[in-house]
């Protein structure tokens, strides 16, 4: 996701003006960082709505809650099930319902929008500016105070409660209609209300005194020394919700988080999350945990334990009394390139393609026109590194190293021109922020922020591909002091640090990435492009590979099979658990906090809506595959929005190619019928900007050789895809990124002994 509204937004965004002044910069081994952009160039936007104590920290962009720290009047935050919403006049909490909403295209998107709140005031005092007072990995405190008067709420995902605490004084709840008021004498401390069919609760301390003031208004008279209340939605009207949330109402959460554990071994990966949380008054009950789809779904270890549910965007959550829960997914690896086609026509087509293709090699990285050439940017120079290095594999794999070593020397030159910043295109670490931004700007990547694992992942995969071949270029003291940056922009795994924040784009507890770094959107944050965060993170693991990085590798590893879990959800409803019978388009293309649409930011063409969550195909994109009969399904529904699309006849001023990306389609068909995608495919059609010819040909003739992905089979290492072809024979590959061989142990009792360096195949 691009984000398109930024004129007007400037001023409250505090993005700073030009620079004028003579840029800094030091070194990185070979590598060359600004400390300030150069002349004429944007610095990247503050982020003063923090707290004192936040300032000293990186500004955590790109998350659920970044309008917080951006805006001085922030969006609703979608922390699911509910939303909240500071303002000047205090809280809004509401529990949003949903919305179909038919466009144009004769598609319905489906909505869940902050509305109707419930608005929570002190009434001693006037709220202060929203600030961010802190972050754990799932839940944020914000700070409302007015001086030496403190309001702070506490929000997170899967929470029904907003944890408000009050430094002096009674609190106001206005209602936005008359509500009745529910099972009034069960607990003094409780005040319950049905309005407009949804159920809201209070709850304050032990000796509050509610007083309804008018239909629509009520005052909580907290006694001294107890300024603090919980304000939750209920999941329905019953006196059982109500007498549970009323057990876990005052386990205030202090803090959330996620941990991952990779064995490889087992190829399993574990993930952990734990609340801790601060008992206000009564018994220790713990918290109420709100589990979403991708963590309750076949997850047999709480199964049992799960109560009501709430009705949501990402559809059913459902409750959860414990403290902690976990998650275990089995990682299917990842490989660098697939093996060589050495017989039959199909190996002759490859090796003519090639060899045109390497004829229009400096074509396949666009050089740098002019300063308003579109293509100078990180983003479309990263996909061309992507473009040459898997071209560059091809040619290795059918023993063309001549060819390989042309484009790998390419691919070296323009990133060591980029990485060496002596001309127009360069990398700046901006300390105040906490990130590093490359000009020119392009996608408001350094204005708001965006978007920034999208365009890294393409960088550290290139690198990874050089290092692989040759490990000197990707020492520290060369060029990966310059690539680890760039994944300390996009991945650091610490907590709490100055120079970057925590997992940047990645929200552990929806599992999923966002794109927009300042959240200008009224209905959330949120992501289109979900195959291109996938690609960054399987770009981690490469260069955790390559550089014998561990701790990287099995962050790439979590990373990559969460997000793609998350996406078989959300993005594609591969289970079915989350989009509701009026949504009638096969996927979603466009998630946010609160809605989902089938259209991207820059077209509603089906195409394009379509393939923006394929792209890039490449060997990383086996997950794709993962329900054959999707695919399928995928892939047959875009004839039909094409037709309703060109029927509508709303077409830009200059239409895209008819048959745009025909060859990134062809190799999503492949990974379920291999033979339908090469019939499909034409060889003379338009080809994808980060693809090539050779590379499409390449890919569908392997999995019409090997078969498609199997995922009941895993390995006891990183790098390695398992592949069945219809009458059941297997084929197994891993590729061996140490300098000593590896005997490689396949779950179905098969083992595979590897060459340092080399890509082992068995049958």
């Amino acid at each position: 996701m691009k984000c398109i509204r930024v004129l007007g937004v400037a001023l409250a965004l505090g993005v700073s003006a030009l620079s004028t002044a003579s840029a800094q910069t030091e070194k990185l081994g070979a590598a060359t960082i600004y400390l300030a952009p150069k002349s004429g160039d944007k610095l990247p936007p503050t982020a003063p709505l923090r707290t004192e104590a936040m300032l000293k920290l990186a500004a955590p962009t790109n998350q659920w809650y970044s309008t917080l720290i951006f805006n001085p009047k922030p969006e609703a935050l979608f922390a699911h099930p509910l939303t909240v919403k500071p303002t000047t006049a205090g809280l809004e909490l509401a529990l949003p319902v949903k919305q179909v909403v038919p466009t144009e295209f004769r598609e319905n998107e489906i909505h869940y929008p902050h509305r109707d709140p419930l608005l929570i005031s002190p009434m001693a005092f006037e709220p202060g500016a929203a600030k961010l007072a802190r972050a754990s990995d799932w839940a944020v405190d914000i700070s409302m105070d007015r001086g030496a008067d403190q309001m702070q709420v506490t929000a997170a995902h899967g929470s029904p409660y907003a944890h408000i605490t009050l430094s002096r004084g009674d609190v106001r709840i206005k209602l936005p209609s008359a509500g009745e008021r529910f099972a009034n004498d069960a607990d003094a401390r409780v005040l319950a209300f049905r309005i407009g069919g949804k159920s809201y609760a209070l709850f304050g301390p032990t000796g509050v005194r509610w007083e309804q003031v008018s239909p629509t208004e009520w005052v909580g008279h907290l006694p001294a020394g107890k300024g603090y209340l919980s304000a939750a939605a209920l999941p329905d009207a019953s006196l059982a919700s109500l007498q549970l949330l009323t057990r876990h109402a005052y386990a205030f959460l202090q803090d959330t988080r996620v941990d991952w554990r990779f064995d490889p071994v087992t190829s399993k990966v574990e993930t952990t999350f734990t609340a801790k949380t601060r008992v206000m008054e009564g018994p220790d009950n713990g918290p109420l945990l709100g589990l979403y789809p991708h963590q309750w779904f076949k997850n047999a270890s709480v199964a049992d334990k799960l109560g009501p549910a709430y009705d949501s965007i990402r559809g059913k959550i459902r409750l959860l009394a414990a403290s902690q829960f976990k998650i275990e997914r089995t990682y299917n690896g990842v490989l660098p390139h697939w093996p060589g086609i050495k017989e039959g026509p199909g190996a002759s087509e490859i090796n003519d393609l090639l060899k045109s293709d390497l004829r229009k090699r400096r074509t396949l990285i666009p050089a740098q026109a002019n300063k308003d050439d579109w293509r100078v940017s990180a983003y479309w120079q990263g996909k061309g590194l992507t473009r040459a290095t898997q071209l560059a594999a091809v040619a290795e794999q059918q023993g063309d190293l001549a060819a390989r070593d042309q484009l790998l020397d390419l691919v070296k030159e323009r990133i060591e021109w980029w990485f060496g910043g002596t001309g127009r295109s360069y990398f700046h670490n901006n300390k105040g922020l906490g990130t590093v931004v490359t000009y020119p700007d392009e996608f408001f990547a350094v204005e708001e922020m965006n978007d920034h694992h999208f365009h890294y992942g393409y960088w550290i995969r290139a690198a990874a591909e050089l290092t692989l071949r040759d490990p000197a270029w990707g020492a520290k003291d060369k060029w990966g002091g310059m690539v680890d940056l760039l994944v300390a922009d996009i991945a650091t795994p610490q907590r709490g640090r100055s120079d970057f924040p925590f997992l940047r784009p990645f929200d552990p507890y929806s599992g999923f990435s966002m794109a927009s770094g300042v959240g200008l959107y009224d209905f959330g944050n949120g992501q289109e492009s979900t195959s291109e965060a996938i690609n960054a993170w399987a770009s981690l693991i490469l260069w955790g590979e390559a550089t014998g990085n561990r701790e990287l590798r099995d962050l790439g590893i979590y990373l990559y099979t969460t997000e793609s879990d998350a996406v078989s959800h959300y993005w594609f409803d591969i289970h079915g658990q989350v989009f509701p019978p009026e949504y009638k388009n096969v996927e979603a293309s466009w998630v946010f906090g609160g809605r989902y649409a089938h259209k991207t930011w820059w077209t509603d063409e089906p195409r394009q809506t379509k393939g923006i969550n394929l792209l890039p195909v490449t060997s990383f994109s086996t997950y794709l595959g993962r329900d054959p009969a999707y695919v399928k399904r995928n892939v047959d529904a875009l004839k039909p929005e094409t037709n309703n699309y060109n029927a509508i006849g709303k077409f830009p001023p200059n239409p895209p190619p008819k048959d745009i990306w025909q060859d990134v389609f062809a190799k999503y068909l492949a990974l379920s019928d291999p033979a339908a995608a090469l019939a499909q495919w034409d060889r003379f059609g338009s080809v994808e900007v980060g693809e090539t010819r050779t590379h499409t040909l390449h890919w569908m003739l392997s999995l019409q050789e090997m078969g498609t992905p199997d995922f009941s089979v895993s390995a006891d290492t990183t790098l390695y895809s398992v592949f069945k072809r219809p009458d059941g024979r297997k084929t197994y590959l891993a590729y061996n990124a140490n300098n000593a061989p590896i005997n490689v142990k396949f779950s179905d009792g098969k083992t595979l002994n590897v060459a340092p360096g080399a890509l082992g195949r068995a049958q």
